[in-house]
């Protein structure tokens, strides 16, 4: 039995709901082992962020080397990552290691307003970790960040999108869960040739809390097991879905999305499955009783 492993490398949330906890949650759900290289601790719950305190260069550093001399990930992701310094730490140790499938969440802003990375970090992300990502995976406000471009139609974040994927990365990801006033929630991948969507249903809810990290979490799950970028986000798209159709109305404000949900109506589609196998058995046997 083949034991994959995937790896985050991102910030603390104290409320559960996103970064590291999010990313392992969604990995063990998915059947992957988990491991975790925490950049900060940050002091949060469904109503805001009251504190953000990054880890020292040193012990991210230290934390990485331990991974990989011991535990090399089959794919791994980036979360909330800080700073300039941290950024070209960590892209040093995927360069090092040769770490692949690198999944980046270019965490920028939080749910409540609170900046997640520091200005001059978005340079260093253009620069050292974008040209090692198989995928970058920004929402609107921060692919209108990265890119330079406002986005106000599908013909914007295609152009976004070009030149996002202009910095190095194999492939790019804008979500659309910002775009409100439409019915479906369209997520626009570019691979440097063309372009594939991906929608669902919209769901209008404010328990939203940590769907970036959980999204992305479930692409680097599949990357891990051997899935194609198609595939992999196909899985992301069909958890997140189920994650925010059930949600778990706990805290005050912007609650957690529901880690739980598609695994659990994996297992309900299964067990009808199986309850409509032995009412067809049954009905054969009362036919050859007769």
């Amino acid at each position: 039995m083949s034991i994959y492993k995937a790896l985050t490398i991102a910030g603390s949330d104290s409320g559960g709901g996103a970064g590291i906890q999010a990313d392992l949650k969604t990995f063990q759900e998915l059947g992957v082992y988990g491991m975790s290289v925490v950049t900060a601790v940050t002091a949060q719950n469904t109503l805001g962020v009251q504190g953000v305190y990054p880890l020292s260069v040193e012990a991210i550093e230290q934390q990485l080397a331990s991974i990989g001399e011991d535990l090399s990930p089959d794919a791994l992701k980036t979360g909330m990552l800080f700073s300039g310094d941290i950024i070209r730490v960590v892209a040093a140790a995927v360069q090092k290691y040769k770490w692949e499938r690198v999944v980046v969440d270019p965490v920028m802003i939080a749910k409540g307003g609170a900046s997640l990375l520091q200005q001059e970090a978005i340079d260093a992300m253009i620069h050292y970790l974008l040209p090692l990502a198989d995928v970058v995976t920004p929402n609107i406000p921060e692919a209108e960040a990265l890119s330079g471009i406002a986005i106000t139609d599908n013909g914007s974040r295609q152009e976004a999108a070009r030149r996002i994927h202009g910095y190095g990365c194999k492939h790019v990801m804008i979500k659309g869960g910002h775009e409100e006033d439409s019915e479906q929630a369209t997520d626009l991948l570019y691979d440097g040739k063309s372009f594939t969507e991906f929608s669902a249903r919209r769901l209008v809810t404010r328990h939203t809390h940590g769907t970036g990290c959980t999204f992305a979490a479930a692409i680097t799950s599949g990357l891990a097991q051997g899935l194609t970028m198609k595939a992999g986000f196909q899985l992301a798209k069909s958890f997140i879905q189920a994650a925010i159709a059930e949600p778990l109305h706990i805290g005050s404000g912007h609650g957690p999305t529901n880690h739980w949900a598609y695994q659990r109506g994996m297992r309900a589609l299964a067990s009808d499955e199986q309850m409509n196998a032995v009412i067809i058995n049954e009905n054969v046997a009362l036919r050859g009783a007769r």
